[in-house]
């Protein structure tokens, strides 16, 4: 018997190792279209954040004050001064032509009114269409106008003729030392590509999973699959879905190889656990697809949900916004997708570098994935048997 069932699984693995070689459509979704994103959201975030972005400023004050808080911008890595505005409608309209991402506001008599102590305000305005653009220069421009105000604040002070100690424990009474955890670099690719590339992977393994299933009943030979598989459908699906298991845990290889290994991004647990993660992904997007093709039963459906779940994916498993600040609704909602189990796996093990048994729950949630087919097993049987394909 047992001799039986691993003809029958070698059969139909031959089948379908078959079926992926004569079809580019396959090729491309499982090997290149993986491996071309992950060169390129890696290369394209190369230098960790963006950097030398340009900005505007409008100076009606215009003095020696003024002008080197307009240089001490101008050094920050993020940020490049790459035009002075008569007003603030100049300024805004190159906002909006695209020119520059941002402008720094300095009112006329600013030096004056700091040298009185009487609180000038200058502004700076950002385009937050461009999130990243508009997050890093708003950060840049705040800390300069903090930092400008103790400068002034300091240099009244000693004017007054109190010491440099003095004026620096007034100005700063609690001085603060920052280390960032685990990307002490603060490397943008860091923080995305080791969610965004296994996020990717999981969204084609979705739709590839529901397409090789739907093709058979839309080409008249899912019959003959069940004839091979003596009408097991698990037979069916382990035989035909392994030559896919097999390519995209090798893609999955092939990714931790190359942020771990070439990249050298953090990975304080080893590589080991991360591969168990991957292998764990893979085998949960796989019954995913299963899963939303046994329910609908339909190809077009089945890839249409595929489709939304997995782009949904990106935004709701929190390496873009956190889960925390969420609706509750929302929070709840999160447990049903696979990549937020992957992302809390990969913070918990790779970036903290703890045990895996810290991680226990993601593992087991990306198990209970596993259990999806099940739900729809006698549903897609029947599929398979009786359904007749209407374009």
């Amino acid at each position: 018997m047992p001799t039986t069932i691993h003809k029958r699984l070698y059969r139909i693995a031959v089948r379908e190792l078959r079926h992926i070689i004569a079809r580019p459509i396959y090729l491309f979704c499982m090997v290149i279209a993986p491996i071309f994103c992950y060169v390129f959201f890696t290369t394209l975030m190369a230098n960790g954040l963006p950097t030398n972005m340009p900005a505007g400023v409008v100076d009606l004050d215009n003095t020696s004050t003024t002008r080197n808080i307009i240089r001490n911008l101008d050094a920050f890595q993020q940020i490049q001064i790459v035009a002075h505005y008569a007003s603030f409608h100049e300024a805004r309209k190159a906002v909006q032509r695209g020119e520059i991402y941002s402008f720094y506001y300095i009112p006329e008599g600013t030096t004056e009114e700091a040298i009185a102590g009487r609180q000038p305000r200058v502004s700076f305005y950002t385009n937050y269409a461009y999130l990243i653009a508009g997050s890093l220069l708003y950060r840049d421009q705040r800390t300069m106008s903090e930092l400008a105000n103790g400068a002034i604040g300091q240099s009244t002070l000693l004017a007054k003729g109190a010491t440099e100690d003095q004026a620096m424990a007034f100005l700063q009474p609690i001085a603060i030392d920052t280390h960032a955890l685990n990307n002490p670099w603060l490397n943008y690719s860091v923080y995305l590509c080791n969610t965004l590339l296994p996020g990717i992977l999981m969204l084609l393994i979705f739709l590839t999973t529901a397409y090789t299933l739907g093709t058979e009943l839309k080409e008249n030979t899912a019959q003959t699959l069940m004839r091979l598989s003596d009408n097991s459908i698990v037979t069916a699906l382990v035989g035909k879905l392994l030559p896919h298991t097999v390519i995209f845990f090798i893609v999955t290889v092939f990714y931790n190889a190359y942020l771990y290994g070439f990249l050298h991004y953090p990975c304080n647990s080893g590589i080991w656990p991360m591969l168990l993660a991957g292998l764990l992904l893979v085998l949960a997007s796989q019954a995913v697809g299963i899963f939303f093709f046994g329910m609908f039963g339909t190809l077009r459906l089945a890839l249409s949900a595929a489709s939304l779940w997995g782009v949904i994916s990106f935004s709701i498993s929190g390496f873009t916004y956190p889960v925390m600040a969420m609706h509750p609704t929302l929070q709840a909602l999160t447990v049903l997708f696979p990549l937020r189990h992957y992302f809390l796996i990969y913070v918990n093990l790779a970036l903290n570098g703890y045990p895996l048994i810290y991680a226990w729950q993601s593992v087991v949630a990306l198990l209970l994935f596993m259990l999806l087919p099940f739900f729809v097993l006698k549903k897609l049987r029947n599929e398979m048997l009786h359904y007749v394909y209407i374009p």
